[in-house]
C-alpha cells in the first residue's frame, strides 16, 4: 500500500480566533498521506497579553503529537520558570517534561489508548516548534524540522532552525551517544536528530536527555516584535518542501492584499503547495500551518 493515498485528502480544518492584538488561523490538511499525524496548538490569551502557538509533526504514529497537544500548555504554565517569567528557561524545561512523562507508566497508557492498543510499547516521536507571544516578546522554541518565520519588512526573519542527523554538531552527538548516521538518518532510520517522543533512541543511562541519540532539546529564539513585523507563520516541514520562505511570504501578502482573510490565506496556501501526483515524494506529506498577523 505504500505511505500515500492514490487520490489526496485535500478538505482541510482551520481553526481562527483574534483578540485586540492579533488574528490567527490554523489549518491542517491530510494530502496524499495514509494517516494525519500533525497536531497543533492555538490558545490566545492563556493569561493576560500571553498567548501560545504550537505544531507538532508526528512521526511513527500520531499519538505523541496528540499528547504534546494536550499536555504542553498546562505544563508550561505551572513551570516555575515560567512562573517567575524566565520564559526561555521555562519552554526548554517543557520539553524534558513532555519526554518524562512519555516514558512513565501513565504517559505509555495514555499512548496506547490515543492508539487504541494495550500493552504495546509506543515508538512514534514528533516534531514540536512552540511560539510563546509575552507582550512584544517573541520565543520560538523548536526541535525537529518544522518552522517558523516572521515577515519582517517584508523579507523572512527565521525563528527556527531545521536539526537535521548530518549537520556537524547533530551528528557528533548522535555517534558520542552511540548511533551512527546514513543517508542522512540517524540510526539509519529518522530524517531528524531532535524530537519529542522516539523514546528507542533515549534509553542510554549513561547520557543526560540532551546527549542522547534523539534528543528534545530545543533551541530557543527570542525577538522584540516591531511595526515591521506583519505575521509569523509556523508550519511541519510538508509546508516548506515546495517554496522557499520568500515565494511562502509573497504568496501571503498577496493574499490578504486581496481578501483580509487569513483562514482563505492559508487554505489556498496548502493548495498551491500540494503535489499533482506522488512521483517527486515533495509536496505529498500532511500539512499544517498556522498563520498569526500582528494588529
Amino acid at each position: 500500500m505504500g505511505p500515500y493515498l492514490s487520490q489526496p485528502k485535500t478538505e482541510k480544518t482551520t481553526v481562527t480566533g483574534q483578540n485586540q492584538v492579533l488574528q490567527y488561523a490554523a489549518t491542517h490538511m491530510q494530502g496524499w498521506r495514509n494517516t494525519m499525524e500533525d497536531a497543533h496548538i492555538s490558545d490566545i490569551n492563556i493569561e493576560p497579553d500571553v498567548h501560545l502557538f504550537a505544531v507538532f509533526d508526528g512521526h511513527g504514529g500520531s499519538e505523541v503529537a496528540i499528547f504534546a497537544e494536550k499536555h504542553f500548555k498546562e505544563e508550561l504554565m505551572k513551570n516555575k520558570n515560567y512562573l517567575s517569567k524566565n520564559y526561555e528557561k521555562a519552554l526548554t524545561e517543557t520539553f524534558f517534561k513532555i519526554d518524562k512523562m512519555l516514558q512513565e507508566p501513565s504517559g505509555q497508557d495514555e499512548l496506547n489508548k490515543i492508539r487504541g492498543v494495550t500493552d504495546e510499547a509506543s515508538l512514534a516521536g514528533c516534531t514540536a516548534n512552540v511560539a510563546l507571544i509575552v507582550g512584544k516578546n517573541l520565543y520560538v522554541a523548536n526541535a525537529g524540522d518544522s518552522r517558523a518565520f516572521l515577515n519582517r519588512d517584508g523579507k523572512p526573519f527565521d525563528m527556527s532552525k531545521d536539526h537535521k542527523p548530518d549537520d556537524d554538531q547533530e551528528k557528533k552527538r548522535i555517534e558520542r551517544a552511540g548511533g551512527f548516521v546514513s543517508d542522512g538518518r540517524a540510526n539509519g532510520n529518522l530524517s531528524l536528530s531532535r524530537a519529542l517522543g522516539d523514546l528507542e533512541y533515549k534509553k542510554d543511562n549513561r547520557f543526560k536527555p540532551e546527549e542522547q541519540i534523539i534528543s528534545a532539546l530545543p533551541d530557543v529564539k527570542v525577538t522584540q516584535l516591531t511595526a515591521a513585523d506583519k505575521f509569523l507563520l509556523m508550519g511541519c516541514d510538508g509546508v516548506f518542501e515546495t517554496w522557499d520562505h520568500q515565494q511562502i511570504l509573497n504568496f501571503i501578502n498577496q493574499e490578504l492584499k486581496n481578501s483580509q482573510n487569513l483562514q482563505k490565506a492559508t487554505e489556498k496556501l496548502l493548495d498551491q503547495l500540494l503535489a499533482k501526483d506522488t512521483s517527486m515524494g515533495t509536496g505529498c506529506d500532511n500539512m499544517t500551518c498556522i498563520l498569526i498577523q500582528f494588529k
